[in-house]
């Protein structure tokens, strides 16, 4: 089964009702979830790339990439700005960083880092600042804190299923 692509997902964010905590507690399983992910996969397949596109190590990479963002994102809505700051949509960082001679669990270590102080700035926050919001350049549309951090764990579990099918893929080549 093939996912859509990122670039092509559509969001719906109106619901009124405050799902946050359970979208704090996605973000923060992510980095447990990606060492159990990548434990049992050699390196061998952790760095292959697959169909000219990242490899299993790349997708973990391009996640801790993300992350200074998300909490850029975030402080321009606690500051009222009208849009958040844009993404780039090349993903020149993660393609320059070579995260496939970086040790897989160095990379785990610091996407856990780095979440571990999104979830702190997020625990912090009360309900007036979950429903503050900014427009998102790229979608044009209204985010919500909650919904940010929502399309934020959409997005890590989107990579988690492209590293899911490429492990899948290159097992199936052998």
């Amino acid at each position: 089964m093939k996912q859509i692509p990122w670039f092509e997902r559509k969001f719906d964010f109106a619901s009124k009702q405050n799902f946050f905590p359970a979208i704090i507690e996605r973000l923060e399983g992510a980095p447990i979830r990606l060492a159990y992910k990548l434990q049992h996969i050699p390196e061998e397949v952790r760095t292959k790339r697959f169909q000219d596109k990242w490899s299993i190590q790349e997708n973990v990479g391009h996640l801790l990439d993300l992350e200074p963002l998300w909490q850029g994102r975030l402080q321009d809505i606690l500051q009222w700005k009208t849009f958040l700051r844009d993404a780039d949509l090349s993903n020149l960082l993660t393609h320059q960083a070579d995260h496939n001679h970086i040790s897989y669990k160095k990379l785990l270590a610091d996407f856990a880092k780095a979440r571990r102080r999104t979830v702190q700035l997020l625990s912090s926050l009360d309900e007036g600042q979950i429903f503050m919001h900014a427009l998102h350049p790229r979608l044009k549309v209204p985010m919500r804190t909650m919904d940010l951090f929502l399309f934020v764990a959409e997005h890590d579990d989107h990579h988690m299923a492209r590293m899911t099918e490429i492990q899948r893929e290159l097992s199936r080549v052998g």
